[in-house]
């Protein structure tokens, strides 16, 4: 017969009288059978009333349709009052079904529009807010308006306005332009800039410049120092070049955005049998459950500039905005640890030539919190060899102590440091110049591993000063060097030297044997994984790890301690694997790269919040570490492409791109970004894109992971203060995430119709985030 299923999660919160939406989709009901599919077939009429009630509301809108192609969607529904709500439906023949509870609040009330005190003259009638903007969105703790107003004097800018950067502005844009009132979010009032932090955090914010109807050219950004509490400063001293990677006495860095045009989907980081598993902005029009229509052109992004290239500004002291088009300035403040709690103000400066065209008042709040250097949400981001030699040197495999090599050395360790940056652990085959046998981890990563590498000494100053790297791989990708001796006494030979050696130099890092990539032959990763376990010596404490299904890993290769897993969904059944691995002590879960609507993934056009979602999942799942499997795949030998002009071609994986009507320049598995997240500042093969630096340039998408990283140590903290409602603050944000949405077959658990569970709005994780800070203060 069938039964009705709720299409989409109800909103967990309302307000009363406006719409209820979920990611900006009204309500949707569906008729499905035994294995919840939908019922295409089905004329069901579908109505819905309320069921608990305690604010005596009433439910308004269409209340009764019939269901398309087994879809029925309720785009109008409100709730007219506050209170506690779930919402009934029913439909006849079938049994009645109620929803999740539904928490709404009072309508905001309009701006107390006191009928004017009998005034003479209507000019003097009281603003009810302190500016005469249009009210910025309210935020949890007040937040005063940073001294000083914008200056605005542009030549031919035609707007500037800021967000958090969670929120993607294709190169095209206009926004502010075409209207004031449309950009207005958590930082940006209209003429402030006002962000918060905790110390030993990287906060950030996004400043674009519009040039609508005529080019700006010569255009430049100067953003220094903020002052705070008894003259108090967090600044950065002027540099040029190479000297971009002295992070000491450089707390604000300036980056020039560059754009890349999506021009075909990513085959890789979501499915297209369902449109809500593509990112919003490229969805075609679609009915009921994800049925699309249309064409590639009808996607609303479509061969769209995305921004994800974060170029130092002093590489680009000076630039040019063409007509019709707008420029993303990224700004990354390291908050010290010493800095005093309060408010710190300071000005960022645009100029078109010699004419100050803007001068914006930028806040910061420092809040009495304190980031650990050690991130509580672990990772692990492969970091290649060849490729990077190849750009910066020329070589791809430099002779020893030669000039390319003493580059490649320095440009690598850059990598680690810039990594550090931004809270991400790397991992390598222990690649290096010479001939290596040594089962030990090769000189250059003594200073990754004992965190000296991360000092004043060499340069490095932010998040994890002196602390090391945290993790290291054992012949990744299968690369240990006894693999083709292929017996047991050799794997105990090299299992009990490789333990030895950590045990007498860094015991509390944290290694493993990387035995196999995405192998299925289980017998073979069972025996090998079995070999470490039954060494008659220290050996048998080496950790080993492969990457592949986690049921199947688990089911047939159950001596492997380490299992890293990918999916887009799974059977909720996967948690009960989970929960029995995660009883072992020995054992761990990891996941790797990311794919809609388990969770967010590394692709270039997906939404700004996509990485912070990814480490609110690890976080609620327990996921023990979270992998990348690649940070610098310039020549795309698995596509068979060859080398990818990463600066002004989108696509980083896959085969040669035919134009599909529907999903643009596609080939087999065309991807964009994936494997890629530091561009090279030095390109010997594309000279024409190179910066001349000895060292990388970070992705947007690296600092979004970032922002997810970061705001899982404001969880941990918050935790173990009120765990009742910081437990109830992350199932909001991430309702359903990996195997929670389920499968709708299970004799073919490979696919589910559903949209993703999260709020792609920013503005809804930055106030998660101030949520979580106010519990860690107290407040």
């Amino acid at each position: 017969m069938g039964r009705i299923s709720w299409w989409n999660n109800v909103p967990p919160t309302g307000v009363a009288g406006q719409v209820l939406l979920l990611n900006n989709i009204g309500l949707q009901v569906a008729i499905v059978d035994s294995l919840n599919n939908v019922v295409t077939s089905s004329t069901a009429v579908i109505s819905l009333t309320l069921g608990t009630n305690t604010g005596g509301g009433v439910l308004k809108g269409t209340v009764q349709k019939t269901v398309t192609n087994g879809v029925a969607t309720f785009s109008d529904l409100s709730i007219s009052a506050a209170g506690t709500y779930t919402i009934l439906v029913s439909s006849s023949g079938y049994p009645s079904l109620t929803s999740n509870q539904i928490v709404v609040s009072a309508s905001p009330t309009p701006t107390p529009t006191p009928t004017p005190t009998p005034t003479p003259t209507p000019t003097p009638t009281p603003t009810p807010t302190p500016t005469p903007t249009p009210t910025p969105t309210p935020t949890p703790t007040p937040t005063p308006t940073p001294v000083g107003t914008l200056f605005s004097n542009p030549v031919n800018l035609s707007a500037i306005w800021a967000n958090d950067g969670g929120d993607k502005v294709t190169r095209d844009e206009q926004r502010a332009s075409n209207s004031a009132s449309s950009v207005m979010n958590r930082t940006w009032n209209g003429t402030n800039i006002s962000i918060f932090g905790a110390r030993n955090e990287v906060v950030a914010f996004n400043l674009v410049l519009e040039a609508k109807t005529n080019t700006a050219t010569s255009v430049s950004v100067t953003f220094n120092q903020l002052t705070g509490p008894s003259g108090a400063v967090i600044s950065s001293a002027a540099t040029t070049g190479n000297g971009v990677f002295d992070w000491t006495n450089r707390n604000i860095e300036l980056f020039y955005v560059r754009y890349l045009q999506i021009k075909g989907i990513s085959r890789l980081s979501y499915e297209t049998y369902d449109e809500r598993h593509t990112p919003k902005r490229l969805q075609r029009p679609w009915t009921g459950a994800g049925y699309g229509t249309g064409l590639w052109t009808d996607r609303p992004d479509h061969d769209k500039f995305y921004p994800d290239i974060a170029v130092p500004l002093e590489a680009v002291p000076s630039f040019t905005i063409a007509s019709g088009q707008n420029q993303s300035i990224w700004t990354d403040i390291y908050i010290p640890k010493t800095a005093p709690v309060g408010y710190y103000t300071g000005t960022v400066t645009v100029s078109e030539g010699s004419n100050t065209s803007y001068q914006v008042p930028v806040s910061l709040r420092v809040r009495g919190i304190t980031l650990p250097d050690s991130p509580t949400s672990k990772t692990m981001l492969e970091l290649g060899y060849g490729d990077i030699n190849n750009r910066y040197t020329g070589v791809t495999y430099p002779n020893v102590g030669t000039t390319q090599d003493n580059l490649s050395k320095t440009v690598r360790d850059r990598h680690f440091q810039m990594a550090h940056r931004h809270k991400i652990s790397l991992i390598d085959a222990n690649d290096g110049s010479s001939a290596y046998s040594t089962d030990a981890p090769r000189p250059e990563w003594q200073g990754r591993l004992n965190g000296s590498l991360f000092t004043a000494a060499n340069g490095y100053d932010g998040p994890g000063v002196s602390t090391g790297n945290g993790v290291f791989s054992i012949g990744t990708y299968g690369s240990w060097s006894w693999k083709s001796t292929n017996t047991q006494a050799s794997m105990w030979t090299h299992a009990d030297a490789w333990v030895n050696w950590f045990t007498s130099n860094f015991p509390g890092i944290e290694y493993f044997l990387y035995l196999v990539d995405e192998s299925t032959n289980y017998a073979q990763t069972q025996t090998w994984a079995n070999w470490v376990k039954t060494d008659p010596g220290v050996g048998q404490s080496l950790k080993t790890f492969a990457t592949g299904d986690l049921v199947q890993l688990r089911a047939n290769a159950p001596a492997v301690d380490i299992t890293a897993s990918w999916l887009p969904v799974a059977p909720t059944s996967d948690q009960t694997v989970y929960d029995a691995a995660h009883a072992v002590p020995t054992d761990r879960t990891y996941m790797y790269n990311g794919k809609r609507p388990a969770e967010g993934s590394f692709a270039t056009e997906d939404d700004g919040v996509a990485l912070r979602e990814l480490a609110w999942g690890q976080y609620k799942k327990g996921i023990d570490r979270w992998f990348f499997w690649e940070s610098t795949y310039y020549n795309d030998t698995q596509g068979g492409r060859g080398q990818t002009d990463v600066f002004n071609n989108a696509q980083t994986f896959g085969g040669a791109t035919t134009y599909d009507t529907t999903y643009g320049q596609v080939g087999w598995n065309s991807s964009n970004g994936d494997g890629l997240l530091f561009y090279p500042g030095t390109d010997t093969v594309y000279t024409a894109s190179s910066y001349g630096l000895s060292g990388p340039i970070a992705s947007l998408r690296l600092k979004h992971w970032r922002r997810g990283i970061q705001d899982v140590d404001y969880i941990a903290q918050a935790m173990a203060i009120n765990p009742t409602l910081t437990t109830s603050i992350v199932q909001a944000m991430v309702p359903k995430v990996m195997w929670e949405n389920g499968v709708a077959d299970p004799n073919d658990p490979t696919w589910q119709r559903c949209d993703i569970s999260w709020s792609i709005k920013s503005d809804d994780w930055e106030a998660a985030r101030s949520q979580l800070a106010d519990i860690i203060e107290g407040l």
